[in-house]
């Protein structure tokens, strides 16, 4: 209620969570709702059409129908008319555009506009300035299209290349000094950026010395990697001058264990990290809950469902009603009409669930993931309900690597509280002697001394999808991801370091396109060109013979060119894919065999060449 009146009042969270639940019988993910009121958002601020709002995609179930749900009942469900963020910018558009006095007013109140920051701006926003200065031209904006990050949120990045194409009589004046960055940085990320083309052409340059070398660390595992940055971090006394930048906030669970174990204070920019909440974390303890007490029907009836079992919803209604203080095994099994072989899984987990308290919390989760089918079953949501199971693999994988310090379930559980409650109280250490944590996003407009980049490895940063749309010839996408690592590599005053590795729960994984990029900028590759009469002696291992074989006008010269999932014709071996590929070696398998061979020798002999 609000205070004084009798009036109820109203929460678009709720709303958009009971609107959900109503179509799917289940309660929204937490991603899902930030991902459902991210695409309302971006429906509103691009002043999309109603005809096309289907053509905007979102994962989330139903979201169009939810979205239209949710516009009725601001308007019917109630005596209020409700209006949330987005409305009041695309009402203040419509009532400008059909209110001539009303708009008048506030061109005479205002007589000059500025807008900072002018490259995170939608389009429904641009539209009201350009209504507001209509009249009298006077607009002043400061921006920066290289920082322009946020087009997933609605900001409108190819407004200000259009800008004169608006205001004709505008006049465009570069700030090119970076009054931030040591020589070294502002060069390379000069350089770097410089590979997207929609963009204005400037040469950042800075009057700050010269400090150390852009450092490119590789790290042999991911698990590696919080042991390093705990190593450097733990040698520093001004811990507020560091931070440790990263594409998806994910990649700090692993790393706030590591801090905590070593005593080490942070501050997270992002403390609604919802990591410990999320619904298969949520799965795992309560696949461990069971095995305390098997009779648990409450418990049992908020996974039955991931264990493969394929049971129906009036199975568990049946099973609720049971009354008989017995296993909720036992009980499918004898009063539940199945089949001889659900009956037979069900079996098979009861006979592990006797064993499994004495498990370690590791073995118990490689149990579920294995032994009850769980991965299996989050395989199949994901192709059903468009889930992307590649992060919920990388959930189960953090929560797995997590458990291993840990020598019970008790234990475990009770490490998972003391992480999410660290993580949530780390926002009151903003002010104290303690790094920072954030994301490239939200590290927009913050500067450090010495600034960590991680997981930097393909797939992560650019995306895979970012990495699919490029090759499509649709380039939007990846000069975003440019400009994020932009923006990273920028928030450093003075020391610059890039971490990558070369395996990640298991999985051999390349460095990102972004790393390769910035080596050969800080080291550019030779070029190989050996002259067209040349012969190349060329040494095949363990065949104890050398090869005479004639130059290549094709073969590929430059390391940027061989990538995972390439396809290749070797001079000697034949025609295969590069299946690994790092600045050192190469795995590439043939028809009849795999093998990993120096990059620099490919390169330098002209043995590998490009194939369709």
């Amino acid at each position: 209620m609000i205070e004084g009146t009798d009036q109820p009042t109203f929460n678009k969270k709720i709303l958009l969570r009971d609107l959900y639940k109503s179509f799917h019988q289940k309660a929204i993910t937490e991603d899902q709702l930030e991902e459902l009121l991210t695409y309302i958002s971006l429906l509103k601020n691009k002043l999309i059409p109603v005809e096309k709002w289907s053509s905007i995609p979102c994962d989330v179930p139903n979201a169009l129908q939810i979205f239209k749900k949710y516009e009725y009942f601001k308007k019917t469900g109630t005596d209020q008319l409700l209006v949330d963020y987005d409305d009041m910018l695309t009402i203040a558009h419509q009532a400008f555009e059909t209110d001539q006095m009303l708009l008048s007013k506030y061109q005479r109140k205002y007589d000059y506009l500025l807008t900072d920051e002018s490259q995170d701006t939608s389009l429904v926003q641009h539209a009201i300035i350009e209504k507001l200065v209509e009249s009298h031209q006077n607009l002043c904006v400061v921006a920066d299209d290289d920082q322009s990050i946020y087009s997933w949120r609605a900001a409108e990045p190819q407004y200000l290349l259009d800008f004169q194409k608006v205001y004709p009589d505008a006049q465009i004046l570069m700030m090119e000094q970076n009054y931030r960055s040591s020589q070294e940085i502002v060069s390379t990320a000069n350089t770097f950026i410089k590979q997207n083309k929609n963009r204005y052409d400037k040469n950042m340059f800075t009057e700050n010395p010269s400090h150390t070398p852009i450092h490119l660390k590789r790290l042999s595992d991911y698990t590696d990697q919080s042991k390093y940055l705990v190593e450097q971090i733990s040698k520093a006394e001004n811990l507020r001058e560091i931070a440790v930048l990263y594409r998806n906030n994910a990649s700090s669970i692993l790393l706030i264990d590591a801090l905590d174990k070593a005593g080490i204070p942070f501050y997270m920019k992002d403390s609604n990290n919802r990591f410990f909440s999320h619904w298969v974390v949520e799965d795992l303890l309560n696949f461990m809950r069971l095995a305390y007490d098997v009779r648990r029907v409450d418990i049992f009836a908020k996974i039955y469902s991931k264990f493969n079992f394929f049971l129906k919803k009036s199975d568990i209604t049946k099973l609720q009603q049971l009354q008989n203080n017995q296993s909720v095994f036992t009980n499918l099994r004898k009063f539940i009409d199945l089949k001889d072989w659900q009956r037979k899984k069900i079996q098979d987990c009861q006979k592990r669930y006797k064993h499994i308290q004495k498990k370690s919390p590791f073995h118990v989760i490689q149990m579920i993931r294995e032994d009850f089918g769980y991965e299996q079953v989050l395989r199949n949501m994901s192709e059903k309900l468009g889930f992307n199971i590649d992060y919920l693999v990388e959930v189960l994988n953090t929560i797995e690597e997590i458990s291993k310090s840990t020598h019970s379930m008790v234990e475990f559980a009770n490490r998972l509280n003391h992480l999410e409650t660290l993580l949530k109280t780390s926002k009151y250490n903003k002010q104290k002697n303690a790094i920072t944590l954030s994301t490239f996003h939200s590290s927009k407009g913050l500067e450090f001394e010495k600034v960590y980049l991680i997981d930097l490895i393909k797939g992560v940063i650019p995306s895979q999808s970012e990495e699919d749309q490029f090759k499509e010839g649709k380039k939007e996408d990846m000069e975003e991801a440019v400009r994020l690592f932009y923006v990273g590599m920028t928030r450093a005053k003075t020391d610059l370091e890039l971490l990558f590795y070369n395996k990640r729960f298991g999985k051999a994984v390349g460095p990102s396109k972004f790393v390769l990029d910035i080596k050969n900028i800080i080291k550019p590759p030779e070029s190989y060109q050996p002259k067209p009469n040349k012969t190349v002696m060329v040494e095949i291992k363990g065949k104890g013979w050398k090869s005479k074989i004639p130059y290549n006008p094709n073969a590929i010269k430059e390391p940027a060119t061989l990538k995972t999932g390439l396809k290749v014709k070797h001079r000697v071996f034949g025609t295969g894919e590069i299946i690994t590929c790092t600045d050192d070696i190469l795995d590439i398998r043939f028809a009849k065999y795999s093998k990993t061979l120096s990059v620099a020798t490919c390169l330098e002999n002209g043995l590998l060449e490009a194939v369709d």
